[in-house]
């Protein structure tokens, strides 16, 4: 039970922002609430079963280690106590229907290596030059963007100062990256490959800025496999938090969020019971609050995403399959004969793609040998988020499933399949209701769209915001910043008040709304 003047605070999701911030706040002394209407802490980082076997289902791919070595050597605790990471070798494989096929790798110069056997010596040229404009980009904005509060352009270029603005330029916002690629590389397989990266913040890079190449410098950097599977790190993080006092409640539905005098003053959970709260930090997509479906005067707190302007969604299939005429690694990819077609289906038509990409994370690869029999296998193909208006039919459905195994089949990999599960974007926005099953909150499309996603202050006093619709953007390292920056604002407010905020009288005005939603 909290003391007396001890600050109380309900985090309404146990996604990676929302654990984040948990662990921080409670570390601070805080009464810490975390509130999760899915079974389990993670939110997307989660397993689904296929066969009796459970599979990872969300994010496979662990970046930017540092991060999170940063986080838990704050807490004074070590990383690699809570959890195995083995550094790969292979950033990723890439397949194409011609035969073709690339690996980049951890070490740069094997990666130039192969990308100049692979294309020519001309091709491993402009690989440097894209990779030292990745660098560049990622160098302007990791401390002055992405570890920062939001800001508006005339912030950011605040940030920069007179002397900085030639970087801040340099950052390429108003180019797309389909079009900034075409000056590094004339391979349209090439170009293909390096465009795939607008799609892991949900991004068409026909649409998205060319800012998104950071992604690439980010991924170099280093990619770990996590033992045991990436909702591992859900549950050292959920270990973390509880270590330092605070409570966390799976299984159970926030309803509503009370405001008295002007701010917030707690949550009603489904069935009517009230948490009271000096703070709430909402880790769930920020269209469900603008929706209303935590109450009136929280609808106000924050813009919600228009259904135009989502990101992608997916069909994502967990199966396990016998495999062969491929050699796998972990993370492997396999592109379609015609990108352009492909998006312009996704986001134009708002249609399942007739011939996708492919992603395949062999969670049982990376570390030895293929295992005999069955292995464990998650496909990810691009999809509208859509799940909450024209969802696909059944015949769509199966349609876009014959595709994806046939493109496989076209590029060598051959599977005889024993289970399998596959999760729509209806599906999606059943778990993380207001979304349509976007997957990344707000599309990157355009220079202004990393503007527009909120940062962690809200319109309503006491309310905070985290996760991957908010600021800086979607993924798990981002999403852990979002975390990072929650606390340290609700810590900053507090201390610039010098004395905590009287505790909220629970029965408050309730602003309880008749829908409910499911915390990310």
């Amino acid at each position: 039970m909290a003391n007396m003047g001890q600050q109380q605070i309900v985090i309404i999701g146990a996604g990676i922002g929302g654990l984040v911030a948990a662990a921080e706040l409670a570390a601070s002394g805080a009464a810490v609430t975390v509130v999760e209407a899915l079974p389990h802490v993670g939110g997307k980082l989660r397993t689904v079963d296929a066969g009796g076997v459970a599979i990872d289902a969300g994010p496979t791919v662990f970046t930017a280690r540092w991060l999170f070595d940063a986080l838990f050597d704050d807490l004074g605790e070590r990383l690699d106590d809570h959890v195995t990471l083995v550094r790969s070798e292979t950033l990723a494989t890439h397949g194409w229907q011609d035969g073709s096929r690339l690996d980049l790798w951890a070490d740069p110069a094997r990666s130039r290596d192969a990308v100049a056997a692979f294309a020519g010596p001309a091709e491993a040229r402009g690989w440097d030059g894209f990779q030292a404009e990745a660098a560049r980009i990622w160098d302007a904005l990791e401390t002055r963007y992405m570890q920062a509060p939001v800001t508006t352009p005339w912030g950011l270029a605040t940030r920069f100062g007179v002397a900085g603005l030639p970087q801040m330029l340099a950052i390429n916002p108003f180019q797309t990256l389909w079009a900034a690629l075409a000056k590094h590389f004339r391979d349209p397989r090439l170009h293909q490959l390096y465009g795939r990266y607008a799609t892991y913040c949900g991004a068409s890079p026909f649409q998205a800025t060319a800012t998104l190449m950071l992604i690439a410098h980010l991924e170099a950097r280093g990619v770990w496999l996590v033992e045991g599977g990436m909702h591992k790190v859900a549950e050292a993080l959920a270990k973390l938090a509880v270590a330092r006092g605070a409570t966390i409640r799976t299984g159970t539905r926030v309803t509503g969020i009370d405001v008295a005098r002007g701010r917030v003053a707690g949550v009603v959970l489904e069935g009517g019971e009230r948490l009271p709260a000096d703070d709430i930090v909402a880790n769930c997509d920020v269209t469900a609050l603008a929706d209303g479906r935590f109450g009136a005067a929280a609808a106000m707190a924050a813009p919600g995403v228009r259904p135009r302007d989502r990101s992608l969604s997916a069909m994502v299939t967990m199966l396990t399959a016998e495999a062969g005429g491929f050699a796998l690694d972990r993370h492997n990819v396999f592109f379609s004969n015609d990108y352009a077609a492909e998006f312009r289906q996704i986001f134009g038509e708002r249609r399942l793609p007739a011939a996708p990409s492919v992603y395949v994370c062999a969670q049982d690869r990376g570390t030895g040998p293929a295992p005999p029999g069955p292995e464990r296998f998650q496909f990810i193909v691009n999809a509208p988020a859509t799940g909450d208006q024209q969802q696909a039919t059944t015949g769509e459905i199966e349609a876009c499933q014959q595709a994806t195994f046939h493109a496989l089949s076209r590029c060598g990999l051959n599977l005889r399949v024993t289970a399998q599960t596959l999760v729509t974007p209806a599906m999606f926005e059943t778990l993380f209701p207001s979304t349509g099953g976007a997957l990344y909150g707000r599309a990157s499309h355009g220079w202004r769209a990393s503007f527009r996603r909120p940062g962690s202050r809200t319109r309503l006093p006491g309310l905070w915001l985290a996760g991957g619709s908010a600021h800086p953007g979607a993924g798990v390292p981002m999403a852990a910043l979002s975390g990072r920056l929650a606390s340290a604002a609700i810590l900053a407010a507090r201390a610039s008040t010098r004395t905590f905020l009287p505790m909220a009288i629970a029965g408050g005005t309730s602003t309880r709304s008749a829908k409910t939603a499911v915390s990310a």
